[in-house]
């Protein structure tokens, strides 16, 4: 992990609110495709009761819910993005999920953007990076 992220984008009260509280997920990069870790982690969250919202360029309906090709195309609010993108391709869809004012913005595992974190975090987002929702979901029940 960035040396620079430390443990400031691993607030553990912000991770237990975020998947304790948090009702509408935006999964970015979530396609109909199983093997696909934002399938399962997509799924995981909505068998917990979360609204999932699938942003892919395809607009894919996926686990039974539609897609939207950007953030910006879903039409009610978002309480949490999550960016199932490679790093290098994190920064537009944090910049657009500062521009819907959604509630947060979630990194997994091996997605680092600081830059970019920092700028959703000085917009007024929650940030959570280099963390798996399954696993701490797991850890903070």
């Amino acid at each position: 992990m960035d040396p620079r992220a430390g443990d400031r984008f691993a607030d553990l009260t912000v991770i237990r609110r975020l998947l304790h509280d948090a009702q509408t997920w935006a999964f970015v990069g979530l396609s109909d495709n199983p093997s696909r870790t934002a399938y399962d982690q997509a799924r995981l969250l909505q068998r917990r009761g979360r609204t999932i919202v699938p942003v892919h360029p395809l607009a894919e309906t996926v686990l039974g819910e539609k897609g939207y090709p950007t953030l910006l195309d879903i039409p009610g609010p978002v309480d949490v993005v999550a960016v199932y993108r490679r790093s290098a391709h994190a920064a537009e869809p944090i910049t657009q999920a500062i521009t819907i004012k959604a509630g947060a913005i979630w990194l997994p595992l091996d997605v680092i953007d600081v830059p970019s974190a920092l700028r959703a975090q000085a917009a007024g987002l929650d940030v959570v990076m280099n963390r798996c929702p399954g696993v701490e979901w797991s850890l903070h029940r």
